[in-house]
C-alpha cells in the first residue's frame, strides 16, 4: 500500500555515515554491540515514524511510503536529504572563559550546547573555542537500512505509540466520540520530567490525531504505606 502525510509507522533501523560506515544510530541492540556504542540505559526495538513530520529525514520519509509493512530495503541519501549541507554560518567562536564559567572545560569532540543549540567543539586555541553547530553528520552521504514492522490506523494505538515516544506512555487509553480518556496510574513515576513529557504528549495527540477534539488526562497517586516510608528513610 502507497503511505501518505500523516500516517504513524513503526520502523526498525539501522543508519550508517560515510566515508567511513560509522554507525549514527540504530533500534538493533545486536547492531549496537557489534558498534561498540551500545548503551545500557537505551530501550531497543522499533520506533514511531510519522510521514510528513519534520522529525523524518527529507529521502526517509520519501522512501518509506512507497514501501509495505513487513518490507526491509537499504537506501544512500545524499546531504541534501539527510542532514544538509554544512552551513558556515553554524559555526562560531566562543570565548573560553565563557565555558570555564559554567564549569566546562572545552576540548575538541566535546558536543555542548550554545545559545540553545547543540553543537560540537572543532578546535581550542588559547581563549578561543570553535563550536560546529551543525548536524555531525551534515555535508555527509547517509545510508539507512529500513523495515516497516507496523502500520498504525486506530487513535489509541496511535496514543500509545506518541506516548512511547515521549516518555509518557498512559497506562490506560480510551477513544469515544472526538475524545480520547488517557490514564497514567500510580505505578509511574511523575517526576518532574514526567509533567514536561505529559504536556508534550498532549500537544502531540492534538496536532497528529485531527479526529479528536480533547484530550482528557487522569493522574492516578498512592501514599505510601508504614513499611514503604521506613525503606525510603
Amino acid at each position: 500500500m502507497a503511505f501518505k502525510d500523516g500516517d504513524f509507522l513503526m520502523v526498525e533501523y539501522s543508519a550508517w555515515g560515510a566515508p567511513d560506515n560509522s554507525l549514527i544510530d540504530t533500534t538493533d541492540a545486536e547492531v549496537a554491540k557489534k558498534a561498540s556504542a551500545y548503551d545500557e540505559k537505551r530501550s531497543y526495538g522499533a520506533v514511531l515514524a510519522i510521514l510528513g513530520s519534520s522529525t523524518l529525514l527529507k529521502g526517509l520519509d520519501r522512501e518509506l511510503r512507497g514501501m509495505s509493512v513487513n518490507e526491509k530495503k537499504k537506501f544512500t541519501f545524499k546531504p541534501e536529504e539527510a542532514f544538509g549541507q554544512k552551513d558556515p554560518n553554524l559555526i562560531h567562536t566562543v570565548s573560553k572563559s565563557d565555558f570555564r564559567a559554567n564549569g566546562v572545560d572545552p576540548e575538541p569532540g566535546m558536543r555542548v550546547t550554545v545559545e540553545g543549540v547543540r553543537g560540537t567543539i572543532r578546535s581550542v586555541s588559547g581563549g578561543r573555542v570553535v563550536v560546529d553547530l551543525n548536524h555531525p553528520y551534515a555535508g555527509r552521504d547517509v545510508t539507512y537500512e529500513v523495515k516497516i514492522t507496523k502500520f498504525i490506523d486506530k487513535d489509541n494505538e496511535k496514543i500509545e505509540a506518541l506516548g512511547a515516544a515521549y516518555g509518557a506512555k498512559p497506562t490506560a487509553v480510551s477513544v469515544t466520540d472526538g475524545s480520547a480518556e488517557i490514564t497514567f496510574d500510580s505505578s509511574v513515576n511523575k517526576s518532574a520530567e514526567y509533567f514536561i513529557s505529559k504536556s508534550s504528549l498532549v500537544e502531540a495527540i492534538l496536532k497528529r490525531l485531527p479526529s479528536l477534539q480533547s484530550v482528557n488526562v487522569h493522574e492516578e497517586y498512592k501514599r505510601a504505606d508504614a513499611t514503604e516510608k521506613a525503606a525510603s528513610e
